[in-house]
C-alpha cells in the first residue's frame, strides 16, 4: 500500500483524485496550501504527490525541490489547470514525473498515478534483492539525505557494467567515488586505472593511452602496453574528461564505441574490456551546446551520472567529517586523539565551505599542527580566515534579521522616523556591538581579539568598554 498526497485547494479535483487512489487500494491525503503540505510532508513518508501550481499562497514549483527532498524521495506530478511549457520545463529539470492538466480526463490522469506506483514497486522490489549488500566505502564519510541518494547511485553502478559520469565541484570527492564504484564492482580484483586527463600531453596522449610496438620510434626497444589496454577487464577512471582536447575526444569516442585501438606502429587492432567512469567539474551540457566537447560523447559516458552535492548542502555532515580527519591527522603525526570544545564545531557548522570536503580535511591537518600536544581543539586553533569569515557572516545575519525585532534602530513608525544622518549613526553603532560580540565569542584571548579586529589592545578595550561588552575575562 502506498500514500499519495495531492497539494491542490481544488475540492472537486481531489474528491475525483481520491476515488482514483482508493480504487486502487492505497492512502489518499490531501492539503490545499504549500504551509499545510510542508506540515504534512514532514510528518508523514509518501510515495507520490500530485502538486498544483496555482495554490492560495504560492506557486507549487516553489516546493517542489523540498518535496523530493523529503523522507521517501517522493515522486512528484505537477497538476496544473493551464498549459505551460517553461513551467513544464522547470518542473522536469527539478524532478517532476510529469506534468498534467486538470482538463485531461480522469483516466488518463489514472494511469500516470499507476505507472509511477508500479515504478516505486518495482524500485523497493530490487533494493530488496540488489546484489550488493553491504557498500564498501572507505573513506566516504557521512549520512545526510543527498549522501546517501548519492551512495544508493554508487551501489547501482557497482551492479552493473554502464558508463558512469560523476559530476560536482573540486573537492566534493569525485575520485573517492570512482573508487568506491570499482571495488564494490565484479570488477575489483583488477586495479582501477585512473588518467588525469588535465595533465595528458597531446603531443604524447597516444602513446601512453595505446602504447606502442618495438621500434616505431628511437628509443622503443620494446613493446609497451598503454593505459587502455592496462585497464582490460578492469575500470578505466578518466578524471577531468572536460579537459580533454577535440582530437582525444574523438579518439576517446572511437574507443568507447568499439573498445578496440591500434598501439603505434600495430597493424592490427586490439581489443580492452574497460568499464568507464569519467569525473569533471565543469557543465558538460552547456560545453556541448558550446562546441567545445563532443555531443555524441557526452551521451556515451553519461548512461548513468552522479552529481555529488556541495559540503554546505550535506546538511550534518560536517561535524563526522571533522571528526575523522582530525583523528586521520592525529594518526599521521603520530599523537593521541584529542577532545574537541563544543564551539569548535559551531565554527564549522557556521562556514560555507566553498572548497568543500578537500578545504575540510585542509583544515583539519592545519587544527591538528596548530594544536599538536594540547589534548583538546578549540576554534581558535582554526585558520584566522576562516574564523574572520565565520564573525563577518554572523555579522551580516545578525544585522539583516535583526532589522526585524524589537529594540533594533531602524524599526521605526512613520511619525518618529529619523533624519538619515542619525539613522546612519545608530546602524553603525548597533552593528558595531553586534560584531564585537560575534568577536569575543569566537577568541579565545584578547590578543587573537586584536589580530582579527586590527585593533590595538588599549583601542579594543576602550571601544568594548563603550557598547558594554564583555571580555569573558579573556587575557
Amino acid at each position: 500500500m502506498f500514500k499519495i498526497l495531492a497539494i491542490d485547494d481544488d475540492d472537486i479535483f481531489c474528491y475525483a483524485i481520491k476515488r482514483v487512489v482508493n480504487r486502487l487500494g492505497h492512502d489518499f491525503f490531501e492539503a490545499p496550501t504549500i504551509v499545510q503540505a510542508l506540515k504534512i510532508v514532514s510528518e508523514i513518508e509518501f510515495d507520490l504527490i500530485l502538486l498544483d501550481v496555482g495554490l492560495p499562497d504560492g506557486n507549487g514549483l516553489d516546493i517542489l525541490p523540498v518535496l523530493k527532498e523529503s523522507t521517501g524521495s517522493p515522486e512528484v506530478i505537477i497538476i496544473t489547470g493551464a498549459g505551460d511549457a517553461k513551467g513544464a520545463e522547470l518542473a522536469i529539470l527539478n524532478g517532476a514525473w510529469d506534468y498534467v492538466e486538470k482538463t485531461d480526463s480522469t483516466q488518463k490522469i489514472s494511469l500516470t498515478i499507476t505507472r509511477v506506483l508500479q515504478y516505486r514497486a518495482e524500485q523497493k522490489k530490487s533494493l530488496d534483492t540488489a546484489r550488493i549488500k553491504y557498500l564498501k566505502r572507505e573513506s566516504i564519510i557521512g549520512n545526510s539525505l543527498k549522501m546517501k541518494r548519492s551512495l544508493d547511485l554508487v551501489a547501482k553502478a557497482a551492479a552493473c557494467d554502464a558508463n558512469v559520469l560523476i559530476t560536482g565541484e573540486t573537492g566534493t570527492g569525485k575520485e573517492l567515488f570512482a573508487e568506491a564504484i570499482h571495488v564494490n564492482s565484479a570488477r575489483k580484483s583488477h586495479d582501477l586505472v585512473t588518467i588525469d586527463c588535465a595533465a595528458l600531453p597531446e603531443n604524447l596522449a597516444e602513446n601512453l593511452l595505446f602504447g606502442h610496438k618495438k621500434g616505431v620510434y628511437t628509443g622503443a626497444d620494446d613493446n609497451r602496453s598503454g593505459l587502455i589496454k592496462m585497464a582490460d577487464a578492469s575500470s578505466l577512471f578518466l578524471d577531468e574528461i572536460a579537459e580533454l582536447s577535440p582530437a582525444l575526444q574523438k579518439i576517446f569516442l572511437r574507443v568507447l564505441q568499439e573498445r578496440k585501438f591500434r598501439p603505434l606502429g600495430g597493424g592490427k587492432e586490439i581489443t580492452s574490456d574497460f568499464r568507464l567512469i569519467a569525473a569533471t567539474n565543469r557543465n558538460l551540457d552547456e560545453m556541448a551546446e558550446k562546441g567545445s566537447f563532443r555531443k555524441d560523447l557526452l551521451f556515451r559516458i553519461r548512461s548513468l551520472h552522479i552529481e555529488l552535492p556541495r559540503l554546505c548542502e550535506r546538511e550534518g555532515d560536517i561535524k563526522d567529517l571533522a571528526r575523522y580527519y582530525l583523528d586521520f591527522f592525529c594518526d599521521k603525526q603520530m599523537l593521541d586523539s584529542k577532545g574537541v570544545s563544543s564551539d569548535f564545531f559551531d565554527v564549522l557548522t557556521g562556514y560555507s565551505w566553498p572548497g568543500n570536503v578537500r578545504e575540510l580535511s585542509n583544515t583539519m591537518e592545519h587544527v591538528v599542527v596548530a594544536a599538536l600536544n594540547e589534548p583538546t581543539v578549540f576554534p581558535n586553533h582554526l585558520p584566522k580566515p576562516l574564523r574572520l569569515h565565520v564573525v563577518k557572516s554572523n555579522l551580516l545575519g545578525s544585522s539583516q534579521t535583526k532589522g526585524h525585532t524589537k529594540g533594533m534602530p531602524w524599526e521605526y513608525s512613520r511619525d518618529k522616523m529619523p533624519p538619515l544622518s542619525d539613522f546612519r549613526e545608530e546602524v553603525t553603532l548597533a552593528c558595531e556591538r553586534q560584531y564585537l560580540v560575534d568577536l569575543m565569542n569566537q577568541v579565545s584571548s584578547l590578543k587573537e581579539a586584536c589580530g582579527i579586529s586590527g585593533l590595538s589592545r588599549s583601542r579594543l578595550y576602550a571601544i568594548l568598554k563603550t557598547h558594554g561588552v564583555s571580555t569573558g575575562k579573556k587575557g
